[in-house]
């Protein structure tokens, strides 16, 4: 599993985009506890890199749609489900299992 960014690298709150083996993903820093997510909004595309980091949720800036960014589920259009990664910190290092 790839390391894509150090920790130090995504402010609290923070969002960073990174490509790992030709994926774009987006990692997102939430109190201390790294999340990645897909880029786009899975209700039409928008991109997500703009979206609100609310409590325990990403919000999409084109619609509104709130994703928890612990599961990608989304209360409101359980029917829309943002896809995630597993992620790891090692040594202050992101570690992110695509498989």
């Amino acid at each position: 599993m790839p390391v894509v960014a150090k920790v130090g690298d995504i402010p609290n709150m923070g969002k960073k985009l990174v490509v790992v083996e030709g994926q774009e993903l987006l990692l997102i820093n939430h109190k201390g506890t790294v999340y990645a997510v897909e880029t786009e909004c899975p209700h039409q595309g928008a991109p997500l890199a703009g979206a609100l980091v609310k409590e325990s949720y990403l919000s999409c800036p084109r619609h509104g749609y709130r994703f928890e960014l612990q599961d990608g589920s989304c209360r409101e259009h359980p029917e829309y489900t943002l896809k995630t990664w597993p992620v790891r910190i090692e040594n202050g290092e992101i570690i992110v299992d695509l498989a």
